[in-house]
């Protein structure tokens, strides 16, 4: 049951699919577009010299393919027709008149360098302000504080797994060995295996938007979602249990995978990757030694209002946030299998999110859309190197809503999305997320 849980923390989701190349099976899809937008980009010319590095070298579809893949034109009138039949409405389903270079190629040159020393002044800054606030917290002990500093030291962990998560991708610094020792630290002082999430959340960024390939809260088929008993369903989609589902996804993974973040012999990885994996695994069990030491020398309810409901608040972070770059939109948006699938398609259905002040503090996670195409570029350029690719982009870029000083409105778009996406059809290969009655009407009842 718990593993059925934990899908939507990297691997569950409804959608609604197309037959093949024929009529969209879903309810209400989208209408299919036109040609490009007025003032698009003409359809990418081939580019050969286009490599992408998620976080370790690994096997992707070559510049030829993809741009062969992304663009309408050279794939025959079936793609012609895919794109522009249907009245010039837009249809996020449809293959994108641009390519991957023509993206890049929007992006100034200076969003693709590396400071490493930039990136370590902000883990100096996130390391003072988790201890400031835990020595503060600590002096004060009191019920009137304590809430606080849970919400902002929660918050605090979160932006430290982002900081780590640069390093994974590499896009924290040049050196391969900066960024390990600094993604073992900061990943390991929050409990997670930093090899082994970093592997995995690979595998999430080459094969995002992919039905049965992607890694983080991929949908669930039809038939695996109609197999689940009524607690499952229950716990699976209503609040507040999805936002806990991330430690149980280290150990277990989700429903119709199977592997452990901390077993080297996890299907997860590959055979050359075991060493990490024990590096890793290592590194977190220090870090539970750690934490024992200092339950048995400060008491159990001291350190569970230090750190035990930080770092729930963290998971609850990151399970939110990572739902919410997938699901959500008030338009429904695809999910590929077979051929209709390409790295570039898969990236489009990322969507960036307005988080109000706590943007800064989480180092723009919500800009993703061009961290899913462009895992390379340090989270202080996202922004303008987001502003830059929009005109290629276009309709292609869903414009997040804004938010205010918190983003109160996103637990509202959450619990929306929980209640109707449930899951996609078993067959098809561009698929929408689809509404179980049952459950939707019996998770209103609830609220």
């Amino acid at each position: 049951m718990a593993r059925l849980v934990l899908s939507e923390c990297c691997g569950l989701a409804p959608l609604r699919l197309r037959a093949g190349r024929g009529a969209i099976a879903a309810p209400s899809p989208p209408a299919l577009s036109a040609a490009a937008a007025p003032g698009r980009p003409a359809p990418a010319a081939i580019h050969r010299d286009w490599a992408l590095r998620v976080s370790a070298a690994t096997r992707l579809t070559s510049a030829v393919e993809e741009d062969k893949r992304s663009s309408p034109l050279g794939e025959g009138d079936e793609h012609v027709a895919a794109s522009g039949a249907a009245g010039g409405e837009f249809d996020p389903g449809a293959p994108p008149p641009f390519g991957l270079a023509e993206i890049r190629a929007a992006i100034p040159k200076h969003c693709w360098v590396k400071d490493p020393w930039r990136s370590m002044a902000y883990v100096l800054r996130d390391v003072v302000v988790v201890l400031g606030l835990a020595a503060a917290a600590a002096r004060l002990d009191s019920w009137l504080v304590w809430p606080l500093y849970w919400a902002a030291q929660g918050t605090m962990f979160w932006a430290l797994f982002v900081l780590g998560h640069d390093c994974g991708h590499g896009s924290f610094s040049n050196n391969p060995k900066l960024n390990s020792v600094v993604g073992h630290i900061l990943h390991s002082s929050i409990l997670v295996p930093y090899h082994g999430w970093r592997i995995s959340h690979r595998t999430h960024h080459q094969n995002h938007g992919h039905v049965e390939k992607d890694e983080s809260w991929h949908p669930l088929p039809e038939r695996l979602y109609k197999s689940l008993d009524f607690m499952t369903r229950k716990l699976r989609f209503t609040m507040p249990f999805p936002l806990l589902a991330f430690p149980l996804y280290l150990f277990a993974r989700s429903p119709g995978k199977s592997g452990s973040h901390f077993n080297p012999s996890s299907d997860l990885f590959q055979p050359n990757e075991k060493k990490d994996i024990i590096t890793s695994t290592a590194s977190w069990l220090a870090m539970v030694g750690v934490l024992a030491g200092l339950t048995f020398l400060m008491g159990p309810v001291t350190m569970l209002k230090l750190y035990g409901v930080p770092y729930f608040v963290f998971v609850a972070w990151l399970d939110m946030v990572t739902y919410l770059h997938h699901h959500g939109h008030e338009d429904k948006l695809p999910w590929y299998r077979g051929q209709e699938w390409s790295y570039l398609r898969g990236g489009l259905t990322t969507l960036d999110r307005d988080y109000g002040l706590i943007n800064n503090i989480h180092h723009d996670i919500g800009t993703h859309v061009i961290h899913h195409l462009f895992p390379q570029i340090p989270h202080y350029h996202l922004i303008e190197a987001t502003e830059a690719a929009k005109p290629v982009l276009g309709k292609y870029y869903k414009e997040p809503k804004k938010s205010g000083p918190l983003p109160w409105h996103l637990f509202g778009v959450l619990a929306q999305s929980l209640k109707q996406d449930h899951y996609v059809s078993d067959t098809g290969d561009v698929v929408y997320y689809q509404t179980d009655s049952k459950t939707n009407t019996s998770a209103q009842k609830s609220d």
